[in-house]
């Protein structure tokens, strides 16, 4: 159990870096779309969905939207991989007798929680977005200390009952 414990935390770090660069790649995409004369303006959005651009990187607004579960995708929302991945790890955590398990693993669960919820929510509070690239840093380090949390496990032997 602390195997599936490690690489389930691991697993939800390499998908927050997966999700940087998924959004920098859609982002940069844009921004050359639109310098080559394209104009993003409210119709364009209104009909991404049906109908969405052709820029290198478009793809990516979408993935990134799956891979935390905030919708747009072909899940509904908090259905992503990450979301998926962090409950498992939460479940898991009950089981693996990792030292601090639990509490990291609720500590990742409340993190992608925040980070779905600002995520959506940003459109509608731009500064909000703040709090969601800050997340996600904040994310991608309960991971990676919940995974060395559970190899530092693995790695400790319990010491030998005393002879009697």
């Amino acid at each position: 159990m602390r195997t599936t414990y490690r690489v389930l935390a691991g697993l939800i770090a390499v998908l927050v870096v997966v999700q940087a660069t998924l959004i920098v790649w859609a982002v940069a995409g844009l921004f050359f779309w639109i310098d080559e004369g394209e104009t993003l303006d409210k119709q364009v959005i209104k009909g991404w969905e049906e109908e969405p651009p052709t820029f290198d990187g478009a793809i990516g607004h979408f993935l990134h939207a799956f891979v935390i579960g905030g919708g747009g995708g072909p899940l509904p929302t908090g259905l992503g991989l990450i979301p998926l991945a962090g409950l498992l790890l939460l479940i898991v955590s009950f089981f693996a007798k990792v030292p601090r398990g639990v509490a990291l693993a609720a500590a990742v669960a409340v993190s992608i929680v925040v980070q779905i919820v600002v995520g959506i929510n940003a459109d509608a509070v731009p500064y909000i977005g703040l709090i969601h690239g800050l997340n996600a840093f904040i994310l991608f380090g309960l991971a990676l200390t919940a995974a060395k949390a559970a190899k530092n496990a693995a790695t400790i032997q319990p010491a030998p009952a005393p002879a009697v």
